[in-house]
């Protein structure tokens, strides 16, 4: 590995076991949870109208499930600017995500978040971090906790070669230089939109909230095996655009040909969290009630790629694999396929029903 390479992983390894705290908060606005469920093409009401949203007992707009990739993309990116500077942003990619709901998010939420470096692992030329992230509202109420898991290809030539296509494309400031620039103004954490927490986290756990489900299918309905109608979305570069757009996460590799091929890639590729939320909204769909969704979690196996002038179909199912008769709870077992690749290595999701 090269030098940046080697200074990153250091920089990556220090950083274990200790939690960063955003330093102000994250507005949730009925406009950008409008916005978000338009970009995962999920049609549900309660995302759009309040009236549908009181008729699920909430005070407003209901965020999907995935809302907080947001707050957390906006995260990564503070740790990249001030943290992690040895990487280039086109190396990095999240190979897992899991979610698990305390409490709905709704507009007018201000969110706060609060990261946890687990644990950071070499493995080649690879680097693999993960992070607890802890998302509370202005009550100080617990409303998701996430685990990430993110990797970094830190080949010598792959590394060097893709910073250069990158910094020629990336968002105006994004560049290696600029971050290196940012970093340096705000050196001693002043400005840095981050504070360093100490045993702080561990006292925003909380039970999460409980709450009648009002979903289409009653628990009754369900069996162990049973299939859910599969569904399929298409997806098309404006699409990836819209959802970089809107979410924050501005990777090349989700829109420029040249950065993905660099990167080793047969074509510009979808966000995983885009693919993730897809998922999400397709069980809502089924499910008829967003918040009834209390843990969800994706392992990453493979990208969809999008061509230039075409739309890409990928294919959600989706299989009752346990019921817990006690909660009144269901796993779902979801699979996503795109040109015969699967997307998800494993994915499950458990949701509650009346």
């Amino acid at each position: 590995m090269n030098d940046i390479s080697i200074s990153a992983s250091e920089q990556a390894k220090a950083l274990v076991g200790r939690s960063f705290r955003m330093t102000d908060h994250y507005e949730v606005g009925r406009e950008k949870i409008r916005e978000f469920a338009r970009a995962l093409q999920d049609g549900h009401p309660a995302h759009r109208q309040e009236g549908a949203a009181a008729d699920l007992g909430f005070d407003g707009l209901i965020a999907p499930v995935t809302f907080s990739s947001i707050v957390l993309m906006l995260m990564q990116r503070k740790m990249f600017e001030h943290m992690l500077t040895g990487y280039g942003l086109g190396q990095v990619l999240q190979t897992e995500q899991s979610i698990r709901v305390y409490r709905q998010i709704v507009a007018g939420d201000q969110l706060r978040c609060d990261s946890y470096i687990e644990s950071f692992r070499q493995f080649g030329d690879k680097d693999f971090m993960v992070t607890k992230n802890v998302l509370s509202n202005q009550h100080k109420e617990v409303l998701q906790i996430a685990h990430t898991t993110a990797v970094a290809q830190t080949g010598a030539d792959i590394a060097t070669d893709l910073r250069a296509v990158v910094d020629g494309v990336i968002m105006t400031g994004q560049s290696a230089a600029g971050r290196s620039d940012v970093a340096g103004t705000r050196a001693g954490n002043q400005d840095m939109g981050l504070v360093e927490c100490i045993d702080e986290l561990a006292q925003l756990d909380s039970e999460p909230e409980h709450r009648t489900p009002r979903t289409g299918p009653t628990f009754e309905e369900l069996t162990v095996g049973m299939e859910i109608a599969p569904r399929t979305v298409a997806l098309t570069r404006g699409d990836l655009v819209n959802y970089a757009g809107v979410s924050g996460d501005t990777n090349p590799i989700h829109f420029s040909d040249l950065v993905a091929r660099s990167a080793g890639l047969p074509d510009v590729v979808s966000h995983g969290l885009l693919t993730m939320g897809l998922g999400a909204g397709y069980l809502s769909s089924w499910l008829g009630d967003p918040a009834a969704i209390s843990d969800y979690g994706v392992r990453f196996a493979g990208f969809a790629p999008v061509p230039s002038i075409e739309a890409s179909a990928i294919e959600f199912r989706g299989r009752v694999k346990e019921l817990d008769p006690v909660r009144r709870s269901a796993t779902i077992a979801l699979s996503a396929t795109c040109d015969r690749r699967k997307l998800f290595g494993r994915a499950t999701a458990v949701v509650l029903l009346r």
